[in-house]
């Protein structure tokens, strides 16, 4: 069976003693040719892209990734917009994974299979669909692995153990553990230790190692070397944030973004 391109990323990261870092940031935001810039230059840096797929009630995103959102959504950025620029992408010699991340309702609106086949065909190479938990998701899961897309199953702290067992068994090759109870972009509420005491429970419970779990929520540029013992980090309303603050003081946001990315590689390193 050949091994996923997130699978390899995280071999990597491995091989160098550290855990990935995988960065956000919403497709189109804060144009089409610019969010294609800042993903070409942060793949210098990161091991894994997630790109948002722009929606107009992202309920599990805070402010940062809503205005983000917002902006992309006034641009008039669509669906075949987000694949476009995955496309583009992924023509870059350097281009990392791509995990699409956003909501079901759009992905069912496109039709599954027909959005399954367009993601296989411009290079996705995992999915995070939020509002879709498990069991409900394990149909569109089985489609995904049919098309050598990773379906990323979630976590959270208060999964019970039983359930988590469940939806570990029916994992692909990375988990995603959100560390608190909150949207994105909040303040850790809880220390990073505590998060790193769950974080263990949970790799107990997995025990294969092909199965990777990334810690999300939370992570910052001032906390992120807490989680250095993590498979991975994600770091996205931080960035979307700097996005946000380049355009204000009308400064160039791909610069801005990718020290901004190159700094949390470093703190991970």
């Amino acid at each position: 069976m050949t091994i996923s391109p997130i699978s390899l990323a995280f071999e990597k990261s491995k091989k160098e003693r550290r855990p990935a870092l995988l960065t956000y940031t919403v497709a189109g935001d804060n144009t089409k040719k610019k969010s294609l810039e800042i993903l070409n230059s942060i793949s210098n840096y990161a091991d894994i892209c997630e790109i948002g797929f722009p929606h107009n009630t992202p309920i599990a995103d805070g402010g940062q990734i809503q205005t983000a959102s917002y902006r992309a959504i006034k641009n008039g950025i669509k669906m075949r917009d987000v694949f476009q620029i995955v496309k583009e992408f992924k023509k870059n010699k350097n281009a990392k994974p791509v995990i699409l991340m956003g909501y079901y309702n759009m992905i069912c609106q496109y039709g599954q299979n027909k959005f399954l086949k367009k993601c296989k065909q411009v290079g996705v190479n995992g999915l995070i669909v939020v509002d879709l938990p498990w069991p409900d998701n394990i149909n569109f899961a089985k489609k995904c692995r049919k098309n050598s897309i990773s379906f990323v199953q979630l976590l959270s702290p208060t999964t019970s153990k039983a359930r988590m067992k469940k939806i570990i068994s029916n994992s692909h090759d990375m988990l995603y553990y959100i560390s608190m109870l909150s949207t994105t972009g909040e303040k850790l509420k809880v220390s990073p230790r505590n998060i790193l005491k769950n974080y263990v429970k949970i790799k107990k419970i997995i025990k294969n190692r092909k199965k990777n779990l990334v810690i999300g929520f939370g992570i910052t540029s001032k906390n992120i070397s807490s989680f250095k013992s993590s498979d991975g980090c994600v770091v996205g309303s931080e960035i979307c944030k700097k996005i946000s603050k380049s355009i204000k003081n009308r400064q160039n946001p791909v610069t801005n973004v990718s020290n901004m990315v190159k700094s949390l590689k470093s703190k991970i390193a």
